[in-house]
């Protein structure tokens, strides 16, 4: 699978926005979830940057921008997207060369085995805390199981198909968050949702229909992930 330093994606994005703000900040619940917004459409970290770097560039001569800075990857959501759909048409124009050998397997297997046993025990922990569930309980042990059955591959000694087990990791970790959706409190979503409305009101005009359905869906598991301390299953979140 292409693209696996992306493990690392969400930091060296947050690294090249502190240095163009001259400041380092703790980046906001929703500018994690534009980060994964590109993730998850595959936007190369070449392109973030040069989207970051002509919003910083069209900031600074606007008259708001006038002795500020940008405060939110929010404002450089279009940049990013003109920037990857360049990329993607100047690779469509490269001619088809040969198939790159395959590389060894980028994660070292007792690195992924501690992965998934730390996930699991927060999976284990989160069920105790919220024993008063038991919708969200069965949720937790059946994605516990999965990430056994997961660990389980690393012990055999065929070659280690990273793209099968995202999908399986994929999977868990949407089911988890359907599972949120349906069965965590009224009063528990309503609460995020009024602070991801709070925070992306400035922003809704400038972005495109789909582009902010996307940032709210990321928004919003997140942040429920969070009040739950339930981790992110995915590779894209191992380091």
């Amino acid at each position: 699978m292409d693209g696996w330093n992306y493990f690392n994606y969400f930091t060296e994005i947050e690294e090249y926005f502190w240095k163009k703000r001259g400041s380092h900040l703790l980046v906001s619940p929703l500018d994690w979830a534009i980060m994964e917004t590109w993730q998850k459409a595959g936007v190369p970290l070449q392109a973030v940057f040069k989207g970051i770097d002509r919003a910083f560039e069209s900031y600074g001569r606007s008259r708001r921008g006038a002795g500020k800075t940008l405060k939110s990857l929010a404002y450089c959501t279009d940049a990013v997207l003109e920037a990857a759909e360049e990329a993607q048409e100047a690779a469509a124009g490269k001619p088809i060369g040969t198939k790159p050998k395959k590389s060894a397997e980028p994660f070292r297997r007792e690195e992924l085995a501690a992965y998934f046993s730390r996930n699991v025990r927060m999976l284990r922990v989160a069920a105790s805390v919220h024993n008063g569930n038991p919708a969200l309980v069965r949720l937790w042990e059946e994605a516990d199981a999965g990430l056994q059955g997961c660990a389980a591959l690393l012990e055999l000694p065929a070659s280690l198909d990273l793209e099968d087990l995202e999908r399986r990791l994929t999977i868990l970790d949407e089911r988890i968050y359907a599972g949120l959706l349906l069965h965590a409190s009224e009063e528990n979503i309503l609460r995020v949702r009024r602070e991801m409305d709070s925070a992306l009101a400035i922003y809704r005009r400038k972005m495109k229909a789909q582009q902010l359905a996307l940032v709210e869906k990321q928004y919003l598991q997140k942040r429920l992930l969070e009040d739950f301390r339930i981790p992110r299953l995915s590779l894209f979140y191992f380091s």
